[in-house]
C-alpha cells in the first residue's frame, strides 16, 4: 500500500493527544513510503529498578512507530487495525539521551502488514531493539 497523503508529521502527531504516546512524549520524526521514524527522550519514569530503560518503555516506542506506520499506509476504505503479535529482542540499553525507532514495512497486505523497528540510542548510535510485529486490518462489517 502506497503512503497516503494525507499523512503528514502535523497529523499523525496530534494523534498522541492525552494517550500513551502523548504521556512519553514521542514524536513522529519522518515518514515517507515504507517506513517511519519516531523519538522521544528519555526520563526517569521509563527506567526499571535497576537503573536501566525498562522493556516496556522500549516496546512502546517501537510499537507506537509501528502503529503509525499501518495507520500511514493502511489500505483505502479500511477502518482502523489492531496488533495481533509482536517480538523484541533487547540488546543494549542506555539512562538518558534519545530512543529512535526506525520502522521498515516487511509486508503490506490488504489483512495484514509486518513491521520491523530498530531502536538505538541517538547519541551513541548504539542498537537498543530489534522488533518485528504484525497488524490485522480492519475492516467495516458487512
Amino acid at each position: 500500500m502506497p503512503l497516503r497523503r494525507e499523512m503528514t508529521l502535523e497529523k499523525l502527531n496530534s494523534r498522541s493527544g492525552d494517550n500513551l504516546p502523548g504521556w512519553f512524549s514521542m514524536k513522529v520524526v519522518e515518514v515517507r513510503e515504507g517506513s517511519l521514524t519516531m523519538e522521544y527522550a528519555i526520563r526517569p519514569q521509563y527506567l526499571a529498578p535497576n537503573g536501566f530503560l525498562h522493556a516496556a518503555s522500549v516496546i512502546a516506542l517501537a510499537d507506537t512507530s509501528a502503529g503509525y506506520a499501518t495507520i500511514a499506509h493502511m489500505p483505502e476504505g479500511a477502518t482502523n487495525f489492531t496488533t495481533i503479535e509482536l517480538k523484541s529482542n533487547f540488546i543494549g540499553t542506555a539512562t538518558d539521551g534519545t530512543l529512535r525507532s526506525v520502522t521498515t514495512c516487511a509486508h503490506q497486505g490488504r489483512t495484514t502488514q509486518v513491521w520491523d523497528a530498530v531502536v538505538t540510542h541517538v547519541e551513541s548510535a548504539r542498537t537498543i531493539a530489534l522488533f518485528r510485529c504484525t497488524q490485522m486490518i480492519l475492516w467495516p462489517k458487512g
